[in-house]
């Protein structure tokens, strides 16, 4: 019988409960392989986002997949700021990884391994700041070519944004990384706010989930999720659910039809407070389209419809 070819995926992320849930949907999409994590500052610390990673694969058995620590701070070397109130102290919300875990991580230069491995077949997907990512450009600008596509979490179009009103978080945190990202990165979606900020689960479908599943991520489900779901609540009242960015962005891999597109070069801007992350395209008569594909439009009843067949699966 022919092995299942399955998509390899390299995630850079900050797990973080959007993350985390991206990480769970990886590990038991039977048509993906997660290849290693990546983890960096955002959501927690760069510490805490790498501790969250190796809890997440431990309770999977899948603790052969390498963790490689990226970046601890964006390159402007600003204060960073986290966001407890809406991930928790740890991250994945009333959950605490135990203090105690012994885990091995790999180096940075790990990431160029995996690219000479797998080359075209490789997908690299960012949930997080652009940071280790446009760090992994600088130091394998050659061999980063031979990535088969990109995938990244971030930006707002002509929406606002979720952490200033003309940015989003992800772009806001290191926006000279993310614009040199849209700049250089080959066959490069994107999913913004435009589409991730609908990506709402609610809490009939994690009690539905977590009533029938039986994989080793139900324990966590309905608790992060009301952790989370609580601290939207405070943000957007009478919100039906809560958004689940990062997901959203590994779904679309096996499921473009989720989502419908624009093409243009997308722009970052790094020099101003009142604009900073801001994300852009030029619309105006007569300016040519380009290559990004930017996620515009959500089918949402596809979108939920994936998420419980692989939590199902």
């Amino acid at each position: 019988m022919a092995k299942r070819k399955t998509k390899k995926i390299l995630l850079f992320c900050d797990p973080g409960i959007d993350d985390s849930l991206a990480i769970i949907y990886t590990l038991l999409d039977p048509d993906l392989e997660l290849v290693g994590l990546v983890t960096s500052y955002g959501n927690v610390t760069e510490d805490q986002a790498t501790s969250n990673a190796y809890y997440l694969l431990d309770l999977a058995g899948q603790k052969n997949i390498p963790i490689i620590p990226g970046a601890a701070q964006p390159v402007q070397q600003e204060k960073v700021t986290y966001y407890p109130d809406i991930h928790g102290a740890e991250g994945i919300g009333p959950i605490q990884p135990p203090a105690d875990m012994k885990y091995q991580t790999y180096p940075f230069d790990t990431i160029g391994i995996l690219i000479e491995k797998y080359q075209k077949d490789l997908i690299i997907v960012d949930t997080g700041r652009s940071t280790s990512l446009a760090i992994a450009f600088i130091l394998f600008d050659e061999q980063i070519k031979q990535v088969g596509a990109f995938y990244i979490m971030g930006g707002a179009f002509f929406v606002p944004g979720n952490v200033t009103p003309l940015a989003e978080a992800n772009f806001y945190g290191d926006p000279t990384s993310s614009n040199y990202i849209c700049k250089y990165a080959n066959n490069l979606t994107i999913t913004p706010l435009n589409v991730t900020e609908f990506a709402l689960l609610t809490m009939e479908t994690v009690e539905y989930v977590t009533n029938t599943a039986t994989n080793p991520f139900t324990i966590l489900l309905k608790p992060i999720f009301e952790y989370y779901y609580k601290a939207y609540q405070k943000l957007v009242p009478g919100i039906k659910g809560a958004p689940i960015h990062d997901l959203l962005t590994i779904m679309i891999i096996n499921n473009p039809a989720i989502a419908e597109y624009i093409y243009y070069d997308v722009s970052v801007i790094d020099g101003t407070v009142e604009g900073k992350g801001l994300s852009y395209i030029d619309i105006r008569p007569g300016s040519q389209k380009g290559k990004t594909r930017i996620a515009v439009k959500l089918d949402y009843d596809g979108f939920i419809n994936e998420f419980v067949k692989v939590m199902l699966a």
